[in-house]
């Protein structure tokens, strides 16, 4: 992704429905944000810097989900004037937990929630940027992982593809030798149908992964909710299991919605 005229490619980072945690993994990265910002120029990035310039921007970071009508409209124009677009994190890419309003009466929610109720406008819905626009790639991850953010971030001022795994979590507990805990342990985990990026960090410390990363890009949920009913979950359980970070993504939401009916 190389700038026109010489010029350093603008980066813009944004924020919807979020808790902001995939920003400040981008502040995280210290000594290797140093570096992307010699190489470009940040443009846009609130989190940071109250200075806004204004675009065309080369490449935009998205952080959080769709939940209001302004909302819907912002993201358009972010569209527009972004040459490039990575959705980051599990409610940019899933919905976020937010999205178990879609399970529900948000009208319910604002009377149980707020005094004022009538002064809140929201959509009956939170859902992932893609469901509004073309994006170009997607960054899972709740919170997202800040050596792929930085693998992502490189790739396109370089223009290759980025090296982002598709593979499940099970391969990365081979990878760094954690016995799997389904086999050794009889734990319910998310793992087999799980995307990678978290270094497999909870079967390393003899916990079942609860799917903070969302699906892998090959599920078989007819085949696997039988092992967790087999480790001692029932109907609400795997329900809840699948309705957390990535409840909107549509692997999640099908096989929840699939349980609720059984």
């Amino acid at each position: 992704m190389s700038a026109e005229g010489g010029r350093r490619p603008k980066l813009a980072v944004w924020k919807f429905a979020s808790c902001d945690g995939c920003q400040l993994t981008l502040l995280d990265c210290e000594d290797e944000l140093l570096g992307i910002a010699e190489e470009t120029e940040i443009s846009y990035f609130l989190e940071a810097s109250s200075a806004a310039g204004p675009g065309p921007y080369d490449l935009s970071l998205v952080e959080g989900s769709v939940t209001t009508r302004q909302d819907a409209e912002r993201i358009q124009h972010i569209r527009s004037a972004s040459r490039r677009l990575v959705t980051i994190g599990a409610c940019a890419t899933a919905g976020g937990v937010q999205a178990l309003r879609n399970y529900a009466d948000v009208a319910e929610f604002r009377t149980a929630v707020y005094a004022r109720p009538e002064y809140i406008t929201t959509l009956a819905t939170s859902t992932p940027i893609s469901a509004h626009v073309p994006v170009d790639l997607e960054l899972r991850g709740c919170p997202i992982d800040r050596g792929q953010l930085v693998e992502v971030i490189t790739a396109f001022l370089a223009g290759r593809k980025p090296d982002v795994p598709e593979h499940s979590v099970c391969f990365e507990c081979k990878l760094r030798g954690t016995p799997c805990v389904i086999v050794a342990h009889g734990t319910p985990c998310l793992g087999p149908v799980t995307h990678a990026g978290c270094g497999a960090l909870c079967p390393a410390y003899g916990r079942g992964c609860y799917g903070c990363f969302g699906p892998s890009n090959s599920t078989n949920f007819p085949a696997f909710i039988p092992l967790l009913r087999r480790d001692g979950m029932d109907t609400l359980d795997v329900v809840r299991v699948l309705r957390t970070f990535n409840t909107a993504s549509p692997e999640f939401d099908a096989a929840s919605r699939e349980e609720t009916q059984r």
